[in-house]
């Protein structure tokens, strides 16, 4: 099965679980564990850093499933930190060679964060999803990340 297919899939599948669920960790954990699940050859760790509410300017670990993630990412630092101030997704096809990389897990070897929006198009945080493998990541990653994205933040 091609990698679109099973972003098709879990687009109609994640859509199907999270109808009338309006519990935000809810819906952002059975995201996380679906997506995990779907790629679990290929993604090493799945989660999501939510802007705190008391520190607007840093990510705090959010709903994930993988190896112990960072508890706290500041604007600007890491990827993730990078992604949450520009607000644009990003990636990295070999983390080592990334300036300032945030190491959670050395296993870690490429990357891929997508900012997450609300229905008002404020920045709510980043999905972040890292592999073992280099260059596990392109463009029709990170397009259907947005769109899961987008399926999950919008109650």
């Amino acid at each position: 099965m091609t990698r679109t297919v099973q972003y098709n899939q879990l687009k109609l599948e994640l859509a199907c679980v999270l109808e009338g669920e309006k519990n935000n960790i809810a819906r952002y954990s059975t995201f996380v564990c679906m997506l995990s699940q779907a790629f679990r050859n290929r993604f090493f760790w799945t989660g999501i850093y939510l802007v705190d509410q008391q520190h607007p300017h840093e990510l705090v670990i959010g709903p994930y499933q993988g190896t112990l993630g960072c508890l706290r990412i500041p604007f600007g630092q890491g990827v993730c930190g990078t992604v949450a101030e520009k607000q644009q997704p990003l990636i990295v096809p070999n983390v080592h060679e990334f300036p300032g990389h945030i190491a959670c897990d050395s296993r870690s070897n490429s990357e891929v964060v997508v900012p997450m929006f609300g229905e008002s198009g404020n920045f709510l945080g980043v999905l972040d999803i890292d592999s073992e493998e280099f260059n596990a990541f392109d463009d029709t990653d990170v397009d259907a990340l947005e769109t899961l994205c987008k399926i999950v933040t919008q109650t």
